[in-house]
């Protein structure tokens, strides 16, 4: 199976840290763009249910750039284990994935 060339990679984080996130991984250069929305997210972790107010991360990148983003998310977020899922974008505007391309080249 081939591989996708470019992604959309899913990251929820606190609200006062998102935006010194996205502004890590468009500096350098491993997003092209990184749109933030807030959520509100139910989940458990440690056997307690908990609803908290999170800011989703709507990163596109290319995906042979995936490890390193991961590991980067990893070294800054405060989360212990932060979400970050991986999509393909399997077509859409040619010149918006050309410039995806050419912001994380």
């Amino acid at each position: 199976m081939d591989l996708p060339e470019y992604i959309v990679v899913f990251c929820t984080a606190p609200v006062e840290e998102a935006e010194r996130l996205a502004k890590a991984l468009v500096d350098t250069r491993l997003a092209a763009c990184v749109s933030i929305t807030g959520v509100q997210s139910c989940f458990r972790w440690e056997g307690t249910v908990s609803n908290e107010p999170e800011q989703l991360l709507i990163i596109k990148t290319q995906h042979r750039l995936l490890d390193l983003l991961v590991a980067r998310i990893k070294e800054l977020h405060s989360y212990e284990t932060p979400e970050v899922i991986a999509m393909p974008i399997i077509g859409g505007s040619a010149e918006y994935l050309d410039w995806i391309r050419g912001e994380t080249s």
